[in-house]
Formats: C-alpha cells, structure tokens, sequence
C-alpha cells in the first residue's frame, strides 16, 4: 500500500515546494523506493493553459498533452518518471466535473457542496492509479490561509483519518526571515502558520524551513516547542548554489531519515548518493564556459523559460561547461543595434511564444546567428521565425510572415487547422477555444537520414512534445529548399515539418516541438548536449 506525503506552504508563497518536493521524490528514489509526485493546485483556471507566462510562468507539457504547473518539470526531472494528466489537477478541472455531473443528474437530486462533493472528488484524485509505488508526494499549490486552497486543506485532512495509521505524513514549508536590524532570524511567522495549519485540523509532522543562514539549535528548538513538532523535525532549507545540490543538502540536514522516522520505516535501503554526487561535481567544477544568448519576450520573469534554462545546464553538465545564460528581450531589437549585445556569444537560442510583440527582433537575432556562423538553435516559434527569416533573405519572398501577425500575402507560417494523431484526424477551428486545443503532447517525427539532427539523436524516428497552433506552411518548401533549407524532419505521414537545419551552417537547427521538456540533469537531451558542444567550439575560435 502507498504511503503520503503531503506538502504545504506557509509564511509566503514561491518558497519552493515544487522544488522540495521533487528533491525529496529523489532522495527516496536513491534508497530504492519508487515515487510519484502530483500537485494539487486551487486556482480556478481549468489548466495554466490560458494563462499569461508572467501570471503563471511556464506551461509544462507532458506526453499525454495535458498543460500543467511548471513544479511537475521539477518533479520529472528529478525523478525522470514522467508525468500525465493525473498527476496535476485544478479548482478549475475538479469545478468542471463536478459541475458536469450535477447537469447529468449523477447525483440523484442530492444538493451538491463542497463537502461532501468537492472533497470527495478530491479525495478520488489523490487516492486513485497508486498501486504501484511505495510513496505518493502531493503538493498543495498556495499558501496556507489562501481562501480558494481551504477546500484542498479540508481534503488532505479527510484522507490523514481515511488512511491507516500511519500511512500519511505532513509537511509544512516555511521561511525565518532575517531582520538585520534585530541581528537574527525570526521564527513568529512560522509558528503563525502552523498555527493558520492547525487550526483547519492538520499537525504537520516536519517543518522545512527556508533561510539564507544557518537556523541556530536554540531557534530550531523554540519551533519545534511552539509548533508540536520535535526538535529534529526542524529541517533548515539554507540556499544553495544550484537546484541540483538540493537533494544531498536536504538529506545532510536529515530530511529523508526523518520522514522514514515519521512513517516507522528503520530498514530502509542506504542511500545510493552516486547519481547526485556526479551532478554537483559536474556543475560545481565545470572545464571552461560558453555563454548563451536567449532571445525572448518573457524575460523579465525566467520562471517563463524554467525548463529551457535548466535544459541548458544539462547540456553544460554533459559537456562538462558552464552555461552563462544572456537574456535579451527580443522587442529591444526593434531600435537598438543588436551587434554589441550578441557579439562574443558562442550561441544564440530562440525559444517558443505567442503573439506578435518582439517577433521583428528575434527574426533579427536569426540574422546574425546565420550570417555570423554562430550556432543556432530555434526552438517552436524559434523555427518559425528562422523560416520566416530565410524566405525573406534567401529566397527572397520579402513579405513573408505569420498568419498568427495578421493578414498577410505571404503565409509562410499559418493556422494548423487539422493534424493526425495516432489513426484519429485532430481539428480546430480559428475561432474556437482558447484552452486545449493546440497541438499537445508527444508526437512522432521522422528524421532524414543523413541529416544533421538525425545524426545527433542517433536515430531517425524519435518522439516529441509539442505545443502550439501555427505551422510553417508547405506551400512554400520549394522556395525554400531551393534557397538552401532542409526540412530534415516531418511527421510521420509527411504532412507537417518538424525540423529544419541549414548545411555549412556549423550548427543551425529550428524544431517545431519543445525539446527541453524532456530532458533530464542526469539524461541531457541530445540536442542541448550537442548545441552546447557547437557553442563550445565557437568560444574557441573567438
């Protein structure tokens, strides 16, 4: 039978459960016992699908197309188990359901409310697909005191008395702050939140606290005295110099010995540090370092490129580099000379987005990269724009563009109104929905043989996730084959171009799909490892 762990956050929000929560998937996972992680989020969105990257951050895509919080890319990863639908679930979907079940008369005439209703659905997602696995991790999104998250607290307490003894722990995230004009640590706000905690019937069984200094014993034993934890129940959360170091540092402060304590486990497996300690001394003590310019429109919140910047590091671990990341917000370019700010880069990316702003500048950015012989990489709206910039230039179509810009005579680039999936024909209309209906999830390509991308996967069929409604228009592949663009990958029923590359280019690749959501610190994705390694030999010869 699975044991839970449920985690939740106090004091402030954006301390780092998702984060938590995956180091400490890892950290059971490295004794031997398989995980899962879900996260349980209260906002009334059905999914972050609609929502701005600056509201929300990344959209995080997985194999079965759902688009969920960004906190289950940390849980993937960490864990590399990969994550569904199931494992991400919103006030939103739960209403949506449940809602759709009363217009049904499912209920019998019964008046529907929060409980028994709510939580009960709740309680169904939590508890359902665990057979297989030793613990279940789920993060409660918010901050505790949050109105909309009082539904979820009231249902992980139902599921504490619903479970056997012992079967189900609690664990509270929360911060000291530091007031340097009082010279300590202040630990009121954390007895508060427990206090918020208790008060809606939950003891947590640990207390993660976050600082950015070490937590004296004498403080660690006043919270475990004013909270009803003991006293190594008080696990520190200090900073670390990477994500990565998470793991190891949260078992130096005995984190997983404690929940094993709280679950009454004494036999556990040892810890097998290898994977980690392989991790840190790659990122810790890098061979030299490249710098990477990412050309954007959502850089003012990174949390927008969470997985393209941690992708990055991957291919840095696997090339034994450090990664300095340059980010550019890509309307800058509408008036400023791009040469002094991409010049001496050993690369230049460009990464998905939506809508118009910046586009000029980032069609600008695939310039350079091009004529300068810098490696290139271009990834969903990347690839486009690399296009739409080689139709100008090269085979000059002048007016070429978007569709998804407005009205234009030359769409290179247009609305994907139908597609394949499987044996099933996937349609969209232009005025639908917003929400779901892009083109998610994993899909099969097929690379030319001989290729450049097909050599650095290894292999000519491969599958990838995807997001997105626009596709580069094949009306126009002639012109630009002609004019020297390879479209070295297309779906499997050769309609759909999902990779293109440029020959005697030292490295030029755009890929309609979102590479890095699948790639992990201990598997980099091939394409991050060998763009690196072409950035890599760029710095050599600057």
């Amino acid at each position: 039978m699975a044991r839970y762990i449920f985690i939740t956050g106090g004091v402030v929000s954006s301390l780092g459960k998702g984060l938590a929560s995956a180091a400490l998937g890892a950290l059971l996972q490295a004794r031997g016992y398989s995980v899962r992680l879900r996260k349980l989020d209260p906002y009334l969105n059905v999914d972050p699908g609609t929502m701005s990257p600056y509201q929300h951050g990344e959209v995080y895509v997985t194999d079965d197309g759902a688009e969920t919080d960004l906190d289950l890319g940390h849980y993937e990863r960490f864990t590399g188990r990969s994550a569904n639908q199931a494992d991400n679930i919103t006030s939103g979907r739960l209403y949506q359901e449940i809602i759709a079940k009363e217009r049904r008369g499912d209920f019998l005439g019964a008046t529907v409310q929060v409980i028994p209703h709510v939580t009960g659905a709740l309680k169904d997602f939590i508890l359902d697909g665990n057979e297989d696995y030793d613990f279940v991790l789920c993060e409660i999104g918010g901050t505790v005191g949050d109105i909309e998250a009082l539904p979820f607290f009231e249902t992980i307490r139902q599921v504490g008395n619903d479970l056997p003894r012992g079967s189900c722990i609690f664990i509270h995230l929360t911060l000291l702050p530091y007031i340097p004009t009082a010279g300590e640590l202040k630990t009121k706000p954390t007895q508060h939140s427990v206090k918020e905690l208790r008060s809606i019937g939950i003891q947590p069984d640990i207390l993660l606290c976050r600082a950015d200094r070490e937590i004296p014993v004498n403080e660690r034993r006043k919270i475990a005295l004013f909270c009803n934890v003991r006293a190594s129940a008080v696990i520190q959360a200090l900073d670390v110099s990477s994500i990565y170091d998470v793991p190891l540092a949260y078992h130096e402060e005995g984190l997983d010995e404690e929940v094993l304590a709280a679950f009454g486990i004494d036999n556990s497996p040892e810890l097998d540090e290898s994977r980690w300690r392989e991790i840190s001394e790659r990122i810790a003590n890098p061979e030299g370092e490249v710098t990477i310019a990412i050309v954007g429109k959502y850089t003012e919140l990174l949390d927008a490129y969470k997985s393209l910047s941690e992708a990055l590091v991957h291919g840095g671990i696997a090339n034994r580099v450090r990664v300095n990341l340059r980010w550019i917000e890509s309307e800058k370019f509408k008036t400023e000379d791009l040469t002094p700010i991409l010049e001496g880069v050993d690369g230049i990316l460009v990464p998905g987005g939506f809508g118009e702003r910046g586009t000029e500048g980032k069609i600008k950015a695939v310039s350079f990269a091009r004529e300068r012989l810098i490696p290139y990489f271009g990834i969903c709206l990347g690839m486009q724009m690399a296009v739409i910039e080689a139709a100008r230039n090269l085979a000059g179509i002048k007016d070429a563009n978007s569709t998804e810009f407005g009205e234009t005579s030359s769409p290179v680039v247009g609305l994907l109104t139908e597609w394949m999936k499987g044996n099933e024909l996937e349609q969209r209309a232009a005025d639908g929905d917003m929400g779901g209906t892009m083109r998610l999830g994993a899909y099969d390509a097929v690379l030319a043989k001989g290729s450049h991308i097909a050599e650095i996967y290894g292999s000519e069929h491969i599958s990838e996730r995807h997001r997105h409604r626009y596709e580069v228009n094949m009306n126009y592949a002639k012109a630009l084959m002609d004019a020297g663009m390879v479209f070295a990958g297309m779906s499997p029923d050769g309609l759909l171009p999902e990779t293109i590359e440029l020959p005697g280019h030292p490295w030029f690749i755009g890929v309609q799909y979102h590479p890095e959501l699948k790639s992990r610190p201990f598997e980099p994705h091939p394409l991050f490892a060998s763009f690196i390694e072409a950035a890599v030999k760029q710095s050599r010869l600057v």
